[in-house]
């Protein structure tokens, strides 16, 4: 979190997407507010994502990026295909990204380098409306700073662009797929050791601290989320982790975590069992594994989400468990800021109803949840690769069952 991971190359081609789709819907300009689309685009990794970011993508010239002027030095040194513009905490992103557009400024001097293509850009669509793009489901669009687009810019027919970068992030590049292997690795020995700590009588704290220890030891950033470690009687708090009680004999142990390297993650999950396994658990391992197996046979490329899902139902379903459904079974993954890996504020998962079309160099956390089954339980996930000689699974931890 520190160093821009990609060269001039890849951001170019990057940016050459975008501008694609942008002349296809005949925009003149996008404003971009997803942190994990900034980072896509310029490859800045900081923190300082909890205060609004706009990057201004003209469809010719030099993008800029609007926001604090603290974080001068972070943005000079890693984002070298754009221009920084940053505002005093007196005023918001919102204020000077309007001042930009509305070009009442031009001036690179007192240390603001600004915006100077808009005028060509709306001198250049002379015969049609001038169309701004801007990303209206993101972290980083509030209302007030939609409202201050709106009411203050003029002459600009606004259009909703949520989804068009997140769209072009779900392939990966060979670089990206690269960082995600090397995510998948710190994954592993997060994974294990975790793993190797979990006991009867084990704080729930030191296994949490083994965990990210031997993350951030491997050269692991600190991931979007997680990890989330709890025993069985807090499974179903979604999204809680570690608390202040120990481990015993005889329960189930919830672990999901991911590495995370560059920003790129490639979680796992695993249920460890603490001195035994129920037969019936035992048993729902197996069919978790078979299930899984079905979604790698189903991976390939131009079929529908639905039918992933599909794949996976049918093992299930042949298990004797047809009553049992899930919103999905896995999900899109690759860049994630906090508070999430899941690539920004919605989840591209691989439900029974999506026509999601499966590409060549996907990455997805594939997840063969069974549990609350009344036949048994278990539950597994694993980061896939969807490379050119079929799926690819990346995080290696054995899948069980694990007992301790």
């Amino acid at each position: 979190m520190f160093a821009n991971p990609f060269d001039d190359e890849e951001l170019a081609r990057r940016l050459e997407r975008v501008r694609a789709d942008m002349e296809g819907r005949q925009l003149d300009l996008i404003l971009l507010s997803t942190p994990e689309n900034i980072f896509y685009l310029t490859g800045l990794d900081h923190w300082g994502y909890f205060a609004p970011h706009v990057l201004i993508v003209p469809a010719v010239g030099e993008m800029t990026l609007v926001t604090r002027t603290m974080e001068r030095v972070s943005v000079t040194r890693q984002v070298r295909n754009a221009l920084f513009a940053g505002h005093g905490d007196s005023e918001t992103a919102a204020d000077l990204t309007v001042r930009l557009l509305e070009r009442r400024e031009r001036s690179r001097s007192a240390g603001e380098e600004l915006l100077g293509e808009v005028e060509e850009l709306i001198e250049g669509s002379l015969g049609r409306a001038v169309r701004f793009g801007v990303e209206t489901w993101s972290s980083g669009h509030s209302y007030g700073f939609g409202r201050a687009l709106r009411e203050r810019i003029d002459d600009v027919e606004w259009v909703d662009v949520t989804g068009l970068v997140d769209t072009l992030r779900l392939v990966k590049s060979p670089a990206e797929q690269a960082l995600m292997r090397q995510a998948a690795k710190i994954t592993d020995l997060g994974a294990g050791a975790a793993i190797a700590a979990i006991g009867d009588g084990a704080r729930e704290s030191d296994v949490a601290a083994e965990c990210i220890a031997a993350m951030v030891r491997a050269g692991g950033a600190a991931p979007g989320f997680g990890p989330f470690i709890r025993p069985g009687g807090r499974l179903d708090e979604e999204h809680a982790t570690w608390g202040d009680s120990v481990y015993q004999h005889g329960q189930p142990v919830f672990v999901e975590l991911s590495g995370c390297v560059s920003r790129y993650h490639a979680p796992l999950g695993r249920l460890v069992h603490i001195g035994a396994i129920r037969k019936e658990d035992a048993r729902m391992a197996e069919t978790a594994g078979r299930a899984f197996d079905a979604v790698l046979g189903a991976l390939r490329p131009g079929v529908a989400a639905r039918e992933v899902y599909a794949a996976w139902q049918e093992v299930v379903d042949d298990a004797g468990l047809s009553h049992y459904r899930r919103h999905h079974c896995g999900y899109c993954v690759g860049i994630g800021f906090p508070p999430s890996w899941t690539g920004g504020n919605s989840v591209t998962g691989l439900r029974a109803d999506s026509d999601l079309e499966i590409r060549e160099g996907m990455s997805f956390h594939i997840l063969s949840w069974l549990m609350g089954t009344g036949q048994g339980d278990y539950f597994l996930s694993n980061t896939v690769l969807l490379g050119q000689h079929g799926a690819e699974v990346v995080t290696q931890t054995p899948g069980g069952p694990l007992v301790k």
